[in-house]
């Protein structure tokens, strides 16, 4: 059984959509580590509503903060320090999706960085959304994981740019798992469509 770490280039690029895509594609289980913010209608809950195979496990978020804002401020917020340590993986018998918070160097603490909690044996998966600035965020996401050894896969979000993608694909040569594009809506049934579309390649 595989760990997919999802990761994004930034922040509301699509990270959840495709939590909830690959945690349906592998029937696998989920868990947040680092939830900021939106705690009555938290990533947790969303990529719960959105899958519906009966295997999938969902973990709690072991810090669950008040504030929509970078981990070590919302913790400040909370009067708490956020402990590395005390962010252990599930165990489980399953494949487990993890889904980070933000890109890979948003701060937990003065030390600690989401790129922290990405052990060696994990797959990382990169979100990538086009925006001015985009292919710069990506280039700097992958080459930095592709440093520490990871195997790394691409899932494109939004609508297409062929140019981005094209000098992404080219520069990086990592697999693209697919797109997924800008729907009117996300629901049980377009998730498991894109899981379909999506398992053989993860």
């Amino acid at each position: 059984m595989s760990t997919y770490f999802i990761t994004g280039i930034s922040t509301d690029v699509g990270k959840t959509i495709a939590s909830a895509i690959v945690t349906e594609a592998l029937q696998a289980d989920y868990w947040k580590p680092v939830q900021a913010g939106e705690l009555d209608h938290c990533d947790t809950k969303k990529v719960k509503q959105l899958i519906s195979n009966t295997k999938s496990t969902f973990y709690p978020n072991a810090y669950a903060l008040k504030t929509p804002m970078s981990p070590h401020a919302a913790a400040d917020i909370d009067g708490i320090k956020i402990n590395i340590k005390a962010i252990k993986s599930p165990k489980t018998e399953n494949h487990l999706v993890i889904e980070g918070a933000g890109g890979l160097y948003v701060p937990l603490n003065d030390k600690n960085t989401i790129f922290d909690l990405i052990k060696p044996d994990y797959k990382v998966i990169v979100v990538s959304r086009h925006y001015l600035g985009s292919i710069n965020h990506t280039l700097l996401t992958i080459n930095a994981l592709k440093a520490k050894g990871f195997e790394v896969a691409l899932i494109f979000s939004g609508n297409a740019h062929q140019s981005t993608e094209d000098i992404i694909i080219e520069m990086t040569q990592v697999p693209v798992i697919g797109r997924i594009d800008e729907e009117p809506y996300f629901d049980q049934n377009v998730v498991k469509e894109y899981a379909k579309l999506f398992k053989d390649k993860l």
